[in-house]
């Protein structure tokens, strides 16, 4: 589908990332697949016990001298998919397509972050004809969710300190800094009615489908609608109105998405029932109109279960719906250095009712060590005050911005003399892998740079196929004068 694409090779291997399953949690095929590009093209490489891989490949004729270079990127994507799409992302390649400038793929995620990062690497370490410094290529795991394989790697074996990480979706954007983050899992033991009901019940399933979403870090400050909370705050209307039970409630697919959709299982006494299904229409006519600027396709239905499902006790429905009602959700704090920037934010991406218990998962972020450490405390004592455990993982520190970078510096005048313009340097609120790979070298200089994506972490996500062909232009001039 996309071997007329320039760059032929960067999208040639793009087009063969998106043929293996590469979700977070399964990332073995797509690791195996760099391993064996390593022994095809007779590089050295190392892959360790977790699938992360780093490729080294001499520099070519006449760049013997000059210092090595790390190109870095992640193999996991998010996986997503719309509620009809047929494919098995554990197990299906994506149905990857073209439409006009954009690379797509019908009905889930294209995982642009970060394949484009990889296919860009293996189109370079591939061509002896390119003109580089000695090149190490680092790809890691599990980046999407919580940075794992970054944390894991050993990185003794390299040698550069001039670090290009990969892991950037706006062309002309130089990212700097960013935040750090951590995920925090609230787990509520669940108590079931122990009291039949006084009277008869009907059981409905509530959906709240249609919303945008986005990613938890660089898409936060659009104010969108968060899936689960928003159907928190209706239950809670409902609940007040008409004494329901709640059975089941789950929203959210990646803690670091924005849910877009979320549902629940109630029982309503069937004598109310006509009343209750005006109430839903009511209430998502509210809705629409409140979050019509930024998720006008917001669409709130009520159908009656299929199966019933035995309830939560009074005592835990009102503790669920007391999180999802009181708890702080979205930007918490602006960088007062860069008003423009997100300092602090979580987002609560995931909520499943398994057999016992009720889990909701948070991802925190802050630029700022003291306001991540406060936030999630804060969320801990809410969470624990209406009975659940909090477990802490995955934290991971904030890149933070260096003064005197002669990457940065040697980048902006490379781009200012392509392109005949400034490029944007830029902090990033969203996490990238810079902070714990600088914690790792001594003295790491980086910068985060790649084309346009637009959407990422959603089944909307486009690779911008023009910013893929400059971008890959810059970086070939990047790798012969840095």
């Amino acid at each position: 589908m996309l071997e007329h694409l320039e760059p032929v090779r960067a999208f040639y291997y793009f087009e063969q990332i998106t043929q293996i399953p590469h979700g977070s949690g399964n990332t073995r095929a797509i690791s195996d697949y760099l391993a064996n590009f390593a022994k095809e093209h007779s590089l050295t490489y190392k892959q360790d016990e977790l699938g992360n891989v780093i490729i080294w490949k001499d520099a070519s004729k006449g760049y013997e001298d000059r210092e090595p270079v790390i190109l870095q990127g992640h193999m996991d994507m998010v996986a997503v998919k719309d509620a009809d799409c047929p494919l098995d992302m554990e197990k299906d390649g994506l149905d990857v397509q073209v439409d006009g400038d954009y690379v797509y793929a019908k009905g889930t995620s294209l995982g642009g972050d970060d394949g484009i990062a990889v296919a860009y690497a293996l189109a370079v370490l591939e061509d002896d004809a390119i003109e580089h410094p000695p090149l190490e290529v680092i790809i890691t795991v599990e980046e999407e969710t919580g940075m794992e394989g970054a944390s894991f790697i050993d990185l003794s074996d390299c040698k550069a300190k001039k670090f290009l990480n990969l892991d950037s979706e706006e062309e002309g954007e130089f990212i700097v800094s960013c935040a750090g983050g951590m995920r925090i899992y609230g787990k509520l033991s669940c108590e079931k009615e122990n009291e039949a009901a006084k009277e008869e019940q009907t059981a409905f399933e509530i959906s709240l489908t249609g919303l945008t979403g986005g990613h938890s870090g660089a898409e936060i400050h659009h104010g969108r609608a968060n899936a689960i909370l928003v159907l928190g705050k209706l239950l809670k209307e409902l609940s007040d109105s008409f004494d329901l039970s709640l059975c089941a409630i789950e929203g959210g697919t990646k803690d670091n998405a924005i849910p877009v959709e979320a549902k629940a299982v109630v029982n309503v006494s069937t004598a109310k029932t006509d009343a209750f299904l005006k109430k839903i229409e009511e209430a998502g006519q509210k809705l629409q109109a409140e979050w019509k600027k930024t998720d006008p396709d917001l669409c709130v239905q009520a159908q009656k279960a299929e199966t019933e499902r035995e309830a939560f006790s009074p005592q835990t429905k009102e503790a669920i719906l007391a999180i999802l009602t009181t708890c702080p959700n979205g930007v918490q704090a602006m960088c007062e250095d860069m008003p423009e920037l997100v300092e602090t934010s979580l987002n609560l991406g995931v909520l499943v009712t398994n057999e016992d218990q009720v889990i909701f998962e948070f991802s925190l972020r802050s630029s700022v060590g003291e306001a991540k450490e406060e936030l999630a405390k804060n969320l801990c004592s809410l969470l624990e005050v209406n009975g659940a455990v909090c477990e802490r993982n995955g934290d991971y520190p904030a890149w933070e911005y260096r003064k005197d970078s002669g990457v940065r510096d040697k980048m902006v005048q490379i781009y200012e003399e392509m392109y005949g313009k400034k490029p944007l340097v830029v902090a990033l609120h969203a996490g990238l892998e810079c902070g714990i790979m600088a914690q790792k070298i001594e003295g790491l200089d980086c910068v985060s740079f790649g084309p346009d994506m637009k959407d990422i972490h959603t089944t909307k996500e486009r690779l911008s196929i023009s910013s893929t062909k400059r971008v890959w232009e810059y970086l070939l001039e990047v790798l012969r004068r840095l």
